[in-house]
């Protein structure tokens, strides 16, 4: 109740990007001090038993994660796990350092429980993300989301996505390939299955010529999974599925921010003024469960989704899980919800499956997706 009291009238007032890099500078601030996170963690990291699954290979304390976008460049992971995430994924991360788009690029809609970016990938650039979680001294799992350098043709992404790749796999426990910003010119266009299958291919090889993941015993192959767009047509869709199977990916992301702007409670003055951009937050909700359930309806049981789009509270991750989300993400829901808002999130969803009878998270997977 204290941060709603101070986002309506204190946050709304500061730009949406100056907000953010206030908030987690306090954040970066406890990533230095292990004893300080330690003590946080104890306080709000998942510890609920039932909330315990294993995903991708690895262990998890609960099925919620930070969806990509708040660290982009690896600076606070395990304090972000800390306080109740139960994994991170950093990014998007580009071959070469950019500086993103011109400000102002991240627009608030609080009338929708909704955020506009086009941020452009800012970041320092793989090299600097692969020194940083080589460095790190937690534990946190830590997944790391790639893309595609804006200065980069269409002919040599393929070859930026490898060099990410190759300095980023071994540091991490898990790699997202990014095709799905609406922010960068040309990047959708690689969701094409003919041009995502030999940029997911030599990603594929890159990684296994890399060797094994340096986290954790040193042995484990590192997943690789896409992430895709909700503005996908069910056909796309369809398409992108059958490719993961055929190419044995880990697993998929759904998905993205939109370019749609229907429905919104914001005037269309207002959204109009604000301009191009990803739509995230509420109003992304249901196309992102409908390509969810699309999604596990065509890749059967056995490969990993993991369900991002609108997820603004517990019972919004607990729906995505039903519907045969393995695990779950946010972004926007914890801008608008705070610093307490994961356990939350995670004491809603341990609620959520003793009341259906269910003793882990993996039981209720896809069970009622209908």
């Amino acid at each position: 109740m204290l941060y709603e009291l101070v986002f309506k009238h204190l946050l709304v007032r500061v730009p949406a990007e100056t907000a953010h890099h206030g908030a987690f500078a306090a954040i970066r601030l406890i990533e230095k001090i292990p004893v300080l996170r330690a003590q946080l963690a104890r306080l709000l990291a998942p510890s609920d038993p039932v909330l315990r699954t294993r995903a991708l290979g690895l262990d998890l304390p609960g099925p919620l994660g930070l969806a990509a976008g708040f660290d982009k460049d690896a600076l606070a992971p395990d304090t972000l796990a800390a306080i109740g995430f139960g994994y991170v994924e950093i990014g998007t991360v580009t071959g070469r350092p950019q500086p993103g788009n011109p400000k102002p690029r991240l627009f608030r809609l609080p009338a929708d429980q909704a955020l506009v970016n086009r941020m452009g990938f800012n970041n320092h650039g793989s090299t600097a993300a692969s020194i940083r979680l080589r460095a790190r001294t937690g534990s946190a799992v830590v997944g790391s989301n790639i893309g595609k350098t804006k200065l980069v043709g269409p002919a040599d992404a393929i070859e930026d996505y490898v060099a990410s790749a190759a300095r980023l796999g071994p540091v991490s426990d898990y790699l997202v390939v990014n095709v799905s910003s609406p922010n960068t010119p040309g990047l959708r266009d690689l969701q094409a299955v003919s041009s995502l299958r030999p940029l997911l291919s030599a990603v594929r090889r890159t990684l296994d010529a890399s060797g094994p993941t340096g986290r954790g015993s040193g042995t484990r192959r590192v997943p690789l999974l896409v992430k895709i767009a909700p503005d996908l047509s069910d056909e796309d869709v369809d398409a992108v599925a059958d490719l993961a199977v055929e190419l044995g990916l880990d697993g998929i992301i759904a998905t993205n921010t939109t370019i749609a702007r229907t429905g919104l409670k914001t005037p269309v003055s207002e959204v109009s003024a604000i301009g191009a951009g990803g739509l995230s937050g509420a109003p992304v909700a249901a196309r992102s469960l409908e390509v969810l359930r699309r999604l596990r309806a065509r890749v059967g049981d056995e490969m990993v989704l993991i369900a991002a789009g609108g997820i603004m509270d517990g019972d919004d991750a607990y729906e995505r899980i039903r519907a045969g989300a393995t695990l779950v993400q946010a972004y926007t829901g914890f801008i608008y919800g705070g610093l307490f808002w994961p356990r939350k999130v995670q004491r809603r969803i341990a609620e959520r499956l003793r009341a259906d009878g269910f003793t882990s998270v993996h039981q209720a997977v896809g069970r009622g997706a209908e």
